[in-house]
């Protein structure tokens, strides 16, 4: 019984540890997101919350966070006015992959590379698009996207 009572005692706080460094590596792998701006609609509205995984490059299709620094293109978005507001910077815009490095260049859906002559998307780079073509600020206006200002690709979303 001593050891039973022993082996309880020193399993809770190494418990208690485990637990601490499992919640410590989940948040630098794990970040909450709130969506701004209507690009993503129908998928992701205003005030949407979702939950972002990091450490990983995404593929066609996933949705992604992504920092857009001033390097990466220009800073402010030709969007109607009524979904165009400021936003801290560097701000963090929410967009779907259409394709990474070594995809075809999607010509046909993205005029801002219509005139590129890789014929590949080139490493280090990704197209992204809104999934609301009328209030997104994308690929289709400024061209690639640098793959290091990705923070994330979303995992899920949360509850409101």
């Amino acid at each position: 019984m001593r050891t039973a009572s022993w082996a309880l005692a020193g399993g809770v706080p190494a418990l208690a540890v485990g637990l601490a460094l499992t919640v410590s590596a989940l948040g630098r792998h794990l970040v909450a997101v709130t969506v701004r701006g209507a690009s993503m609609e129908p998928a992701y509205r205003e005030g949407d919350r979702v939950l972002v995984r990091r450490g990983r490059l995404p593929v066609p299709g996933q949705v992604v966070v992504v920092t857009d620094l001033p390097d990466a293109g220009p800073a402010t978005a030709p969007v109607p006015a009524a979904a165009a507001r400021p936003v801290p910077s560097p701000a963090l815009v929410i967009k779907r992959v259409a394709a990474v490095p070594g995809d075809p260049v999607p010509r046909d859906r993205v005029p801002a590379l219509a005139g590129v002559p890789e014929r590949y998307v080139p490493p280090g780079k990704l197209v992204l698009l809104g999934d609301n073509p009328e209030a997104s600020f994308d690929s289709r206006h400024r061209g690639y996207f640098a793959t290091a200002c990705v923070v994330g690709t979303v995992w899920r979303s949360l509850p409101a």
